[in-house]
């Protein structure tokens, strides 16, 4: 069993089972999936496999071929009174992603995720920081933040770029640049968790998100996560990025 998402689940509780080899981020064209209602479950599509071996990445990501793993894609609308600047704050305020919770399969409870979340000056874990700003967002470098979350025995330093920044839209590519271990286990190297994401407005209050988030597949994470919490965890993120609290697809 991959370490990320139970496909039959999602497709179900998603409402939509496009092709997995069409799985298509918004990068000009229209994605697969496509944007779900405003304000409802995003749309949910993940591969891996042959599926996933046989996916070549479109050049907007600035992603090398997966072969061994698992990718999710989320694709929702929703309502916001601020500005795409506003939503891009979000991005930056990495503080804010302490104490976030998930509903946890494992434990069968909501749980918190992430236990800790702090900027970095640097990509050293001991130079913290205040959150970053939104000068510091629009610059398009490379910013660093450590997070550890409830199932890693140590933070973990991520890099994170704003690109393609333009009136009413943003897309920011998040990478971990540090192992993520669980005491003695390591349960993904630096470069195994990629993610991207999209937002773009499409009418006055109106937003859409499509984001692509990939682990790569190890043993130790494979035994250790149950795929169907990388699910969970993807709302949540998901939920926070636009203001929403999203229930779980499946308890």
């Amino acid at each position: 069993m991959k370490p990320w998402l139970p496909i039959a689940v999602i497709l179900v509780f998603a409402g939509q089972a496009a092709a997995a080899e069409n799985l298509t981020p918004p990068c000009g064209v229209p994605p697969i999936p496509d944007y779900a209602a405003i304000d409802a479950r995003p749309a949910v599509q993940v591969i891996s496999g042959q599926d996933l071996a046989s996916w070549k990445p479109p050049a907007c990501l600035g992603w090398t071929a997966k072969d061994d793993g698992v990718l999710v894609a989320l694709a929702g609308r929703f309502h916001s009174r601020g500005t795409s600047e506003d939503l891009l704050k979000r991005f930056g305020a990495i503080s804010t992603l302490k104490g976030l919770k998930y509903w946890s399969v494992t434990d069968g409870g909501w749980r918190t995720l992430i236990t800790s979340a702090t900027a970095l000056d640097a990509p050293d874990s001991g130079h913290s920081r205040r959150d970053f700003t939104l000068a510091e967002m629009r610059s398009g470098q490379d910013l660093y933040f450590a997070q550890q979350d409830n199932r890693t025995s140590e933070e973990v330093v991520y890099r994170m770029q704003v690109k393609d920044l333009a009136p009413g839209k943003f897309v920011v590519a998040v990478e971990n640049v540090t192992p993520v271990r669980s005491f003695m286990l390591t349960l993904f190297d630096a470069g195994d968790l990629q993610s991207v994401h999209f937002v773009e407005q499409e009418s006055p209050g109106v937003f859409r998100y499509y984001g692509l988030a990939f682990a790569a597949e190890h043993m130790a994470s494979s035994l250790g996560v149950p795929e169907a919490s990388y699910v969970n965890r993807a709302l949540a993120l998901y939920g926070h990025f636009v203001g929403r609290t999203m229930e779980p697809p499946d308890r």
